[in-house]
């Protein structure tokens, strides 16, 4: 296994000590302060693998499907532990997990189809919103980061829109592919 299919499990890994933390009091004030260093540790992973793969030629089926998977079960799992921390709204969550899912099943279909559907420009600005907001939420200081919190959440949720309708705009043809 190549060094970003490596940091791609790492960060799969993560996952569920980022949530432990995010949803125990096993250490206390310190959790969350624990989660946020799991979080970002986690989202450079997200950052080196692609930058890694595509610089060495090291990009493979097993990174094409599994890196996706890997932020989407980082970025999901923490805005549903900020719901139950009362940071994020769950309407706002669950338009942001349908896109993944309808993007996910675009990419289903066009695979099924030969079709590669690769990472848009909306699609990588929607994705650093979404971790940027995750960061402040979680650091929680009060003050200007609440309101800039608060404006990271509406971004990514604008972006996440935006990038869902640049993917069916640019990609109408999976659908329409085989007679439906």
């Amino acid at each position: 296994m190549n060094l970003p299919n490596k940091l791609t499990v790492l960060r799969v890994i993560m996952v569920p000590f980022f949530v432990f933390f995010m949803l125990t009091d096993t250490g206390g004030a310190a959790n969350k302060w624990i989660a946020l260093v799991i979080f970002c540790v986690a989202s450079l992973t997200d950052m080196l693998d692609g930058k890694i793969a595509r610089a060495r030629n090291l990009v493979t089926n097993f990174g094409k499907f599994m890196d996706p998977l890997a932020d989407k079960l980082l970025v999901c799992s923490a805005m549903i532990c900020l719901i139950t921390a009362g940071q994020l709204a769950a309407w706002i969550v669950i338009i942001i997990i349908a896109r993944e899912f309808i993007i996910s099943g675009f990419r289903l279909v066009a695979a099924d189809n030969g079709i590669v559907i690769a990472a848009s420009y909306w699609g990588k600005f929607k994705t650093v919103s979404q971790m940027a907001m995750i960061i402040v939420l979680i650091a929680d200081f009060g003050g200007v980061f609440t309101v800039i919190g608060n404006v990271l959440i509406w971004v990514s949720l604008i972006l996440t829109v935006v990038s869902l309708i640049d993917y069916v705009a640019k990609n109408i043809e999976v659908l329409t592919q085989g007679g439906m």
